[in-house]
């Protein structure tokens, strides 16, 4: 049973990545609308001829990357669960069941280090590609640093999450995912007021932002949002990256003006203050909270779904699966495999949502600003520092683009006045 179903999954993993394959690399990209050519929002009138073959070419590599990559880590919980290295790594763990929360450490450091090693060629050419298209600026030391701090920051979390999940499945067969789903309501409330303050800053140097007059005019948008903020932020990310951001993180009194200095290095002052403007328009539309709305919502139904279908799935292939009973901690890439698949297909929906909330930010800071020329030409500089793909085949706008691509961004606001007359 194992080598079939294993020789199944291996089949069905090549033609799906084949079809992606000539999907993105032979059907083309979304081209340019014959009514959009020679306009500002034509990629050919802002980008030199090397940006546009490199975009071109880096968009699709990263495009079919991301395709075949979340798949792929679904085939790895499977055979980790078929081939029973789940259920090894349970036995290797030697405490007793009422020091479970250590036994669980031990086999989530063992399950974690397994992926961490299977899934690095992957991390490592998208490192490799980003530096080699000249995106990234980071030598490897340094990612190497960022992939550790990732590691354990992600392990301290899960083992805290998975104990408490197996505690309550074992304690609730029935319900458990209704009271996880009840305790992510404050976890991820909590991770959102420490994140600013805490996670951020292992990975970069924070500081008050240097340019006191642009900090003055930020502050004074920040005011009109009624946004609680007396200093702007910046952080050092031109050693790691030569793209552009900006961004209000945080809530409470641990909100956050942050600006990348390579925006500061690339962009004139009135393109900076149109990405702040920007940036406060989702705070002034609270689609933070709105997020945490729709993350929630997400949550509850991913749950209840996972649950039935982990009960389902062990009741079913339990044997082939090497798991008795959902309660046994070794099932726990059965877990996180339903919860991928579950997240991957929502995707298209958390995506559209997110692009809406974009064209409303971009809609607030054109009302603020009342400069259409800095926009436009704000979005032109961050297709060409990212090497954006402005229109996208639809596959990748539906599962990739959580902001509008930026043909459709750049024309709305060419084009708004014209529009609204």
């Amino acid at each position: 049973m194992t080598k079939k179903w294993g020789f199944t999954a291996l089949l069905l993993f090549a033609i799906y990545a084949i079809a992606m394959y000539f999907y993105i690399f032979q059907s083309g990209s979304g081209g340019i609308p014959a009514a959009l050519k020679g306009t500002v929002a034509d990629p050919n009138v802002f980008m030199s001829e090397r940006e546009l073959y490199l975009s071109e070419e880096y968009s699709k590599i990263r495009n079919f990357l991301f395709f075949v990559a979340t798949p792929f880590e679904w085939l790895v919980y499977f055979f980790i669960l078929i081939l029973g290295v789940s259920k090894a790594f349970e036995k290797w763990a030697p405490m007793k069941k009422k020091w479970s929360i250590m036994q669980n450490a031990v086999y989530l450091f063992l399950l974690t280090v397994l992926m961490y090693l299977l899934l690095f060629p992957i991390d490592y050419f998208r490192y490799h590609l980003s530096k080699s298209y000249g995106i990234s600026t980071q030598n490897f030391n340094s990612w190497m640093r960022d992939n550790l701090i990732d590691f354990w920051v992600e392990f301290g979390m899960t083992v805290v999450i998975v104990t408490v999940l197996y505690w309550l499945i074992n304690k609730s067969t029935k319900k458990w995912w209704l009271y996880a789903w009840a305790l992510t309501i404050p976890f991820s409330l909590f991770l959102m007021f420490i994140q600013p303050v805490v996670i951020d800053p292992l990975y970069n140097d924070f500081y008050p932002l240097k340019n006191k007059e642009l900090e003055a005019k930020i502050l004074t948008l920040a005011e009109q949002a009624n946004i609680p903020a007396t200093h702007v932020y910046e952080v050092n990310m031109a050693e790691k990256t030569n793209s552009l951001n900006a961004y209000v993180t945080g809530i409470g009194s641990n909100s956050r003006i942050v600006l990348w200095d390579t925006t500061l290095n690339s962009l004139s002052e009135k393109e900076i203050l149109f990405i702040m403007a920007h940036e406060m328009g989702h705070y002034v539309e609270k689609h933070i909270y709105f997020g945490i709305a729709e993350a929630l919502i997400t949550m509850f139904v991913g749950l209840w779904l996972t649950a039935k279908l982990m009960t389902w799935a062990v009741a079913r292939f339990g044997t082939g699966l090497k798991i008795n009973r959902v309660g046994e901690i070794h099932s726990l890439p059965l877990y996180l495999l339903l919860t991928s698949i579950l997240l991957f297909a929502a995707s298209p929906l958390s995506n559209y949502i997110s692009r809406y909330q974009e064209n409303r930010a971009d809609q607030y800071a054109i009302e603020l600003m009342d400069d259409r020329e800095a926009a436009v030409s704000t979005f032109q500089e961050l297709t060409k520092a990212g090497l954006g793909e402005v229109n996208p085949p639809l596959l990748v706008k539906w599962f990739r683009y959580s902001h509008p691509p930026m043909l459709e961004r750049i024309n709305k606001i060419a084009n708004e006045k014209e529009i609204v007359e």
